[in-house]
């Protein structure tokens, strides 16, 4: 199995670079969404939010784990060729790179042959601030944002947790992470109710960031990018965000492109004081989207490369 498991990561990643997420097609995540979202409407009402929020969580790791579990014993049990092939369709479905890609390409081609509007409605896409207040430097830094924080939460961290757990080890993971860009929020409606959530992907995304920040350095290198600012300016401001992990995949981004990403956001019309990552060196330009791209897949390849390398290790020595 631990062999199997291995040839679905690497078919896995493959199938997320050549087919990404197409619309319309069943998905994994939209699927962990559909739970959580049943799960918030029987347990929000419960007179403890924070208790609701427990069990929130609990309840989406067992589906969300417990399923896919059941699914690939079956399948394990069946035939190793169909265990395979589940197990490759869930490696693919944990990794994000190319519908990252693509989606902030929206916002690229939308400021480069579009108009702001349409810029804006794109990025509206892949963020959650308020988007309507952003001019074309401020879409653009939000693209770019996205791209280095999904670099880790879409690609290093789930290949992290399947390096170490297999494709069950990538829902799990992902079925934490969805269930914190639902309700891990500091507003009235989740301050109490999503706290559980938040705290839980803070723990399990803090390795994968800091993971994520290494390999991205040397990937900086690898893409004739400023490796030396780089690791500057991780090592600086990779602490300048609320969240423990956010800005140390940020904080490399922003030092590789010599641009200054982060701060002040508005949310549901209140900003939100925050504060700046990186120098400002240089204005930002749309092309930063693209140039964030080639770091987000030089990164996955690497991240791949040393799970490929862990696992064999492993294997040789039982």
């Amino acid at each position: 199995m631990w062999l199997i498991n291995t040839a679905a990561l690497l078919l896995g990643f493959g199938l997320d670079l050549l087919l990404g997420d197409p619309h319309g097609w069943p998905h994994l995540v939209r699927w962990f969404g559909a739970v959580i979202a049943r799960l918030e409407k029987w347990l929000y009402p419960l007179g403890s939010k924070r208790l609701g929020g427990v069990l929130l969580v609990i309840g989406t790791i067992l589906v969300g784990a417990g399923v896919p579990a059941a699914v690939l014993y079956g399948a394990w049990r069946l035939n190793r060729w169909v265990y395979l092939a589940l197990a490759t369709v869930l490696v693919w479905q944990c990794l994000a790179a190319k519908s990252l890609r693509d989606e902030s390409l929206k916002v690229y081609d939308a400021l480069t042959t579009g108009t702001l509007a349409d810029a804006r409605q794109a990025v509206s896409m892949i963020v959650g601030r308020d988007t309507e207040v952003l001019d074309e430097a401020g879409v653009t830094r939000a693209a770019v944002e996205t791209v280095a924080e999904n670099t880790s939460d879409g690609e290093v961290a789930p290949l992290f947790w399947m390096m170490l757990l297999g494709p069950l080890g990538g829902c799990f993971y992902k079925a934490v992470n969805t269930m914190d860009s639902m309700v891990g929020y500091r507003n009235e409606r989740y301050e109490h109710f999503g706290t559980c959530a938040a705290r839980l992907d803070d723990v399990m995304n803090y390795i994968p960031a800091r993971l994520s920040a290494l390999l991205m350095i040397a990937g900086s290198a690898l893409c004739a990018m400023d490796a030396k600012s780089a690791r500057r300016i991780w090592r600086r401001d990779r602490r300048n965000h609320a969240s423990p992990n956010s800005a140390q995949t940020e904080a490399v981004m922003a030092g590789a492109l010599n641009v200054r990403l982060a701060g002040d956001a508005q949310y549901f019309g209140v900003v939100h004081k925050k504060p700046y990552i990186g120098d400002n060196l240089r204005p930002i330009e749309v092309e930063d989207i693209r140039r964030s791209h080639g770091l987000l897949f030089v990164t996955s390849a690497l991240m791949l490369v040393l799970a490929l390398v862990e696992r064999m290790c492993i294997y040789a020595a039982l």
